[in-house]
């Protein structure tokens, strides 16, 4: 079999194991997922480990390939906030906005972003949704952010779920 027979036949299951794993994952998006899952995909395509497997054999392959992944650059990755970065240069926020050129667009888009984040923070989340988020951005994993708020990880997992379709639906 061809290996673009393949990616279409697995793809729908591929692109819902990216979407999943991007739970655990707040520094890559789904299709860097799904990219990453096609070079894997492609290099044993070519030295020949993919003859004469099932379907669910290749995709759990991927899956384990991508947890395998995410763990060995969560470590290298680092979550930077713009604000922390204008604090240690001594201005604030709003000063550094004011520096700078707001024609440009890309100016227009972060600031649409940010005004588009504070809107869904303040009016979408529960109190509970709105630790959870703080405490994921202070990098606890999901089993120890379950023990600070009381509930499973799998509670964790759920909660970080609904939060993604809230905001899915401001972005609509």
């Amino acid at each position: 079999m061809e290996f673009e027979q393949i990616v279409k036949k697995i793809s729908p299951v591929l692109r819902r194991i990216t979407y999943k794993l991007n739970g655990y994952c707040r520094f890559l998006g789904d299709d860097d997922l799904y990219q990453e899952a096609l070079v894997h995909l492609w290099q044993d395509y070519s030295s020949g480990k993919l003859t004469d497997k099932t379907d669910s054999y290749v995709l759990q392959g991927c899956y384990f390939h991508l947890r395998n992944y995410l763990r060995k650059i969560k470590d290298k990755s680092r979550l930077v906030s713009i604000e922390a970065i204008v604090n240690q240069e001594g201005n604030n926020f709003e000063e550094s906005l004011l520096l700078r050129d707001t024609s440009a667009d890309n100016f227009l888009d972060t600031l649409n972003s940010k005004l588009l984040a504070e809107t869904i923070h303040n009016n979408g989340f529960t109190t509970r949704e709105k630790q959870l988020l703080r405490l994921f951005s202070e990098g606890l994993t999901t089993r120890e952010i379950g023990k600070c708020c009381g509930v499973s990880h799998v509670r964790v997992v759920k909660m970080m779920a609904s939060i993604r379709g809230k905001c899915k639906k401001y972005l609509d």
